[in-house]
Parts: C-alpha cells; sequence; structure tokens
C-alpha cells in the first residue's frame, strides 16, 4: 500500500510534464517543432492510446519483468510501435528528471555522518568501484562485433563502472561502453576520478590498476594486496580479508540493480539508443532501503 501511494505521488509530480510532451518520433528526432517556441503549447500529433498513468505502469512493467514490446502491446491493445514509442518517450523523460536525484555524490561530511560500523578499520572510504558488463544482442556489423566481444563472457557485451557509498548507495554510474574497453580506460574518462578530492580513500578489486590516477588528485586507492607470485604473508592475507568483507557491497548493489530483468539476460539492440537512460532509471533501486546499516 506504501509503494502505490509512493506511485501516485511520483505520477502526479511528472503529470504536468507529461502532458506537454510528444511522443519520440526517430523520423522526426532533430526538429525543433513550433510549439516548443511559442506562447500557445498545445502538444500536436496523435493523443495517446492509453492514461498517462497505464503509460507509466508500462514502462515500470518492462523494467522490472523485461517484457518484449509484442507482449507488452498486446496486453495494453496497442501495436507494437506504439508501444515502442511509449516506451523511449517515457523512459527518456525519467532520465532528465531523475538522473540528478537518483545518482548523487555526497560530501565526505554526510559520508562519515553514516559510515556503517563495519567500515570502522577504513573510515576514509569514499567511493567503492566495481565494473560490471551485461550481455547483448549480436551487433550486425562486423566492426561493432569485434568492440563489444568479451572472450570471458563468450558474448558481445556493455560495460560501465559504478560507484556506490559504504551504505550502499549509487553516487555514480557511468555511461554504457563497449565490452572490449578496458576498467582503466573508463576509470579515466571524466567523472568518477573528478570528484574525489584529497585525502579520499577509494575501495576496488586488485584488477583496478590506476593507482596512478587517484595518486594525482591526492587521494589513496585500498585494494587487497598482491601476491606477485609470491605467498601473501599473514597481516596481507587479514587485510585481504578485510577489504573483501566490506568491498562486497559493490557487488550486492550491482546485484540489486540487475534485479530488474530488463538488464538480465541479452538486451535488446532496439534498446540501444536508450540504454544509458534505462540503466539511469533502473538505479531507483538504491531507495528501497540501505544495503548496509
Amino acid at each position: 500500500m506504501a509503494n502505490n501511494r509512493r506511485l501516485v505521488m511520483v505520477f502526479n509530480f511528472l503529470q504536468p510534464v507529461t502532458e506537454k510532451m510528444k511522443y519520440w518520433d526517430v523520423k522526426k528526432k532533430t526538429a525543433r517543432e513550433a510549439y516548443q517556441e511559442g506562447k500557445v503549447r498545445n502538444k500536436p500529433g496523435p493523443k495517446g492510446q492509453v492514461p498517462l498513468f497505464a503509460e507509466f505502469i508500462l514502462v515500470l512493467v518492462r523494467l522490472r519483468l523485461g517484457l518484449l514490446v509484442g507482449h507488452l502491446a498486446d496486453l495494453y491493445s496497442l501495436s507494437k510501435g506504439s508501444s515502442s514509442k511509449i516506451f523511449t518517450t517515457r523512459i527518456s523523460m525519467l532520465y532528465h528528471m531523475f538522473k540528478d536525484i537518483l545518482i548523487a555524490w555526497p560530501t565526505m561530511q554526510q559520508v562519515r555522518r553514516h559510515l556503517p560500523k563495519s567500515f570502522a578499520e577504513f573510515p576514509g572510504t569514499r567511493v567503492i568501484m566495481d565494473c560490471t558488463e551485461m550481455k547483448i544482442q549480436k551487433p550486425t556489423r562486423p566492426f561493432i562485433q569485434k568492440v563489444t566481444w568479451r572472450n570471458y563472457k563468450s558474448s558481445n557485451t556493455f560495460k560501465l563502472l559504478v560507484g556506490i557509498s559504504p551504505t550502499g548507495a549509487f553516487t555514480f554510474v557511468s555511461k554504457l561502453w563497449s565490452g572490449g574497453v578496458s576498467d582503466r580506460n573508463i576509470t579515466m574518462q571524466p567523472g568518477l576520478i573528478d570528484t574525489l578530492g584529497p585525502n579520499d580513500d577509494c575501495m576496488a578489486d586488485r584488477g583496478f590498476n590506476m593507482r596512478d590516477l587517484i595518486t594525482n588528485k591526492r587521494a589513496t586507492l585500498n585494494i587487497p594486496p598482491v601476491s606477485k607470485g609470491e605467498q601473501l604473508s599473514t597481516k596481507a592475507c587479514t587485510k585481504t580479508r578485510r577489504i573483501a568483507a566490506v568491498r562486497t557491497h559493490v557487488e550486492r548493489a550491482i546485484q540489486r540493480l540487475k534485479g530488474f530483468q530488463i538488464l538480465q539476460g541479452v538486451l535488446p539492440l532496439s534498446l540501444a539508443s536508450v540504454a544509458d537512460q534505462t540503466l539511469i532509471v533502473c538505479c531507483l533501486c538504491h531507495l528501497i532501503k540501505p544495503l548496509v546499516k
């Protein structure tokens, strides 16, 4: 019941903007309509075939259950084209309205105020970062097949970098990259590194070879010790175990994100144009409750 009330509150917040929107049309995606410039902003084009609230339910159902456009079209008695237009239009609107709310970079004071007890040995932790991948439908162009292919996954993939706070909330989500891009190259792009401040402590897996990038920001990288072919000392093993115990929260956050069925399995290429928007809207999962008390 509480979730239903929240859904209605969100819809009431979005409704004034939604009623002025025209459905996305790929044939006119770069055109500037005259009604957007004048004083009278009556939306041209065909009227919606289903109520606005039902359109948002369509979007949420597709995100959570991963239903195909054809299935949703049958449920709503729509054509596949109309169902696709509704999803593309509404997911883009949700992205632009909520991206700065869903993904926010907290201050160090906020992080320390809510620091979980499990991070007592790592009080300077600002962000825990990791990369994850999603399988995609095999592209038709050979070049795109090459840059998205991952031997480890035996599939074509998209890759992204995420960062979470010690409580498990997403504080950074990169755009999607082709699966062949290395973790270091993604981290080098403007974004997460630029937000770090002096004395910030970043936690990551030992595969993140970017200590020089973080040191340039006068921050520190906290990763498990690397063996370099030799047996780890007792102290190093203890440190590895303690870091792993708290770094696992980023894997739990990613698992919660992929609880949306649309991000599981194979992402169809028809969603490639709105894949980044879809990913960010799915990040609303961290608003359910904190992963770490």
